[in-house]
């Protein structure tokens, strides 16, 4: 065979294997199309809302934690400000259009002494609400991972 014939062959074989892929792709199930935001996938602005609303009678209910929340729900202007903040949080860090307008971590939690196990108790009470509603484990995940960097500024009186 000639070097010209080999040197054909190989092109067209390598035509072939480029053409091939993107219709294996496809044919697999492989989307290049983009994700959904995890704002979306959480339900928006009111799946935010209705899991915050859940997750505050949680935390309100659970005696590890609920001295920490006593004054802010004894007060109805106070506490509808809490929900509002929360749900611009989970909104800002879920990728939504909202805009947090409260305290910094650190400073809204200063002199608090929240512990590890305060902290913790808190996550398990969000970590509820979503599986109320039934909130992915990926998506439930990617959100816990946005938001426990936030740990170092809430909790630590124990450390």
């Amino acid at each position: 065979m000639s070097s010209f014939a080999s040197r054909l062959r190989i092109a067209v074989v390598m035509l072939v294997v480029a053409l091939a892929i993107p219709v294996i792709a496809l044919a697999s199930g492989t989307s290049t199309a983009k994700e959904k935001s995890l704002y979306v996938r959480l339900g928006g602005k009111k799946g935010i809302t209705a899991v915050v609303n859940d997750f505050v009678t949680r935390i309100n209910g659970d005696t590890r934690v609920n001295s920490f929340f006593a004054a802010t729900v004894a007060d109805p202007a106070r506490l509808a400000k809490f929900k509002t903040h929360l749900v611009e949080q989970l909104c800002q860090a879920s990728g939504g259009p909202c805009k947090y307008t409260g305290k910094d971590m650190k400073t809204a939690h200063a002199g608090m002494k929240i512990t590890t196990d305060n902290f913790n108790a808190v996550v398990e009470d969000l970590t509820g609400a979503l599986d109320k509603f039934k909130v992915g484990v990926n998506e439930k995940n990617q959100l816990l991972g946005v938001l426990s960097p936030m740990k170092a500024d809430i909790a630590g009186g124990d450390e």
